[in-house]
């Protein structure tokens, strides 16, 4: 049994992209109040879909060695896109947090994170089980 398959590798990309996107999340919370302030998000499931790319249609298609390898690309290289909300509504001094919005975003993604952990713990377990079967 491989210990770096691409689902434990899935899995620990994923759980790093939550934290970060728990912490913007808080940082946007925090400037709630500050005047002109850009509630921002973090993307990273596009990325992380094509570093998976189970079916193989999301790698490019080469036919010269010389082509960049711009399709999967791996977990090594995963970069999670940060942008300003474009859909927040702006605010008479030019904010657009949404308080309640971004709590019930913390709130889905603190589940998503437990999920995340949940599934790594099993993984974890599965591949302690085998090891131990097998002597």
């Amino acid at each position: 049994m491989d210990v770096n398959d691409k689902t434990l590798q899935a899995l620990a990309a994923a759980t790093k992209f939550r934290e970060m996107r728990q912490e913007l999340i808080s940082s946007n919370i925090a400037n709630a109040q500050v005047p002109g302030f850009k509630a921002k998000r973090l993307d990273f499931e596009s990325a992380l879909a094509r570093a998976l790319d189970v079916d193989g249609h999301l790698t490019m298609k080469v036919n010269d060695q010389k082509h960049f390898n711009v399709g999967s690309g791996g977990f090594d290289n995963l970069q999670p896109e940060l942008y300003a909300d474009p859909n927040g509504v702006v605010s008479e001094d030019g904010n657009t947090v949404d308080v309640q919005e971004e709590m019930a975003l913390m709130a889905e993604n603190k589940i998503m994170y437990d999920a995340l952990v949940q599934m790594m713990n099993k993984k974890m377990g599965l591949m302690k089980y085998t090891i131990s079967a097998e002597r």
